[in-house]
């Protein structure tokens, strides 16, 4: 009888642990199921002005949406902001003249996204400014060297025009607006812009010498014919003078003889 009533309260036990186990894995799903409804609820997110949303669906594109505030559903969507500002890349490219003079020019790129291809301009590129700088840096270094370092500098509107041509044929499908790109410096070695400056140095000065020649002979031929003209106004006063006192001895020798002397007399 001691065993039945040992085997009866050990079944009781087995089932009471039994019922409890059950309810833990009862509460533990309905604590479950709450945090994936949770995880899986409506987010809201503000897309701010002068960007964009770019929505994505189990990883697939779905479109955009415009400045404000949008909701997604998460894991399963997304929606990542993408800026429509205009930005700046700087760069630098070095490459040689036709006359083998070292330059170093720095551009600069101003770009932005195209709204209309923002699927392009998101997912097929990874590393625009690299592509960008590519194409600048192919065609300086395919224009420049038919130039001499005097050329090149000649040339900066025709090789910037060139290069605006090339990166919009080449971005511009990809979703990427060239708007404009600045041919900012061209630099030439140290030594060489020393070169240059000493000739157009020796070159001033050559012009400064001509120029302070052309000044002393007109000083000079200035003095001349203000001699000449001085000498001949002095050669027309003794003429006038001369003729003067000329005048007046033949008055004296005429005013003698009415008074009756006779020339010899007169002169005397």
């Amino acid at each position: 009888q001691c065993r039945h009533l040992s085997s009866v309260s050990a079944g009781s036990e087995r089932e009471r642990d039994a019922n409890m186990s059950d309810s833990d894995e009862y509460e533990t799903g309905l604590i479950e199921r709450a945090s994936a409804t949770t995880s899986l609820g409506i987010c809201p997110m503000c897309v701010p002005t002068g960007a964009i949303g770019v929505v994505q669906c189990f990883g697939k594109f779905q479109g955009y949406v415009e400045p404000g505030l949008t909701c997604f559903c998460p894991p399963f969507s997304s929606v990542m902001n993408v800026s429509l500002a205009v930005r700046q890349s700087m760069g630098t490219t070095e490459c040689k003249t036709k006359d083998n003079v070292t330059l170093t020019i720095i551009t600069a790129v101003q770009y932005r996204i195209n709204k209309k291809m923002v699927k392009q301009a998101v997912f097929e590129i990874v590393n625009p400014d690299a592509q960008i700088h590519a194409h600048i840096d192919d065609v300086l270094r395919s224009t420049l060297p038919s130039m001499d370092l005097d050329a090149a500098y000649e040339a900066k509107e025709k090789v910037t025009r060139s290069m605006i041509q090339a990166v919009k044929a080449a971005m511009e499908p990809h979703g990427y607006e060239i708007i404009n790109i600045l041919l900012t410096d061209l630099r030439p070695e140290r030594s060489v812009l020393d070169a240059m400056n000493a000739i157009n140095a020796s070159r001033r000065q050559r012009q400064a010498a001509i120029e302070q020649g052309e000044a002393q002979k007109t000083l000079m031929v200035k003095a001349a014919e203000a001699d000449a003209e001085a000498k001949f106004l002095a050669g027309q006063g003794i003429a006038r003078m001369r003729k003067a006192v000329a005048d007046g001895f033949r008055d004296s020798m005429q005013s003698m003889s009415q008074g009756g002397l006779s020339p010899q007399d007169a002169m005397h």
